[in-house]
């Protein structure tokens, strides 16, 4: 029997202010602005029983959400990892955040559409 491997994702948002404050002096990146974000969440494996799926959606949704709301119109630098809140860093602290409770964790994607920016982080 062939076993099959699914990926389900789930995506929340968040709009949130920062600054970068190891970059040149008259870098607009060190200025303090702001960012509309989109996370992306994706869990992989094979479909569980009895259910047969991977995860449970509506729990990815919600774990998802509820770091997303902790950034949520806030200023990034305050947040315990995000000192320096680049993309890479942003993708760490949801990984760090969502890795518990969902052991078959394989992506985060975070990125700012309005400017076409994004960064993945494969686990």
């Amino acid at each position: 029997m062939t076993s099959h491997i699914f990926e389900i994702t789930k995506v929340a948002t968040f709009d949130a202010a920062h600054y970068l404050p190891h970059g040149p002096a008259d870098s607009p990146y060190t200025r303090l602005h702001g960012h509309s974000f989109q996370v992306e969440a994706t869990v992989g494996g094979a479909p569980q029983a009895p259910m047969g799926w991977v995860a449970d959606l509506a729990e990815l949704d919600s774990a998802l959400r509820a770091v997303a709301l902790e950034l949520d119109h806030g200023l990034l630098n305050e947040k315990p990892g995000l000192e320096s809140p680049t993309l890479e860093n942003i993708c760490l602290y949801f990984a760090e955040r969502l890795k518990a409770g969902f052991p078959g964790l394989t992506r985060i994607k975070v990125s700012r559409p309005t400017i076409g920016e994004s960064c993945a982080l494969s686990l």
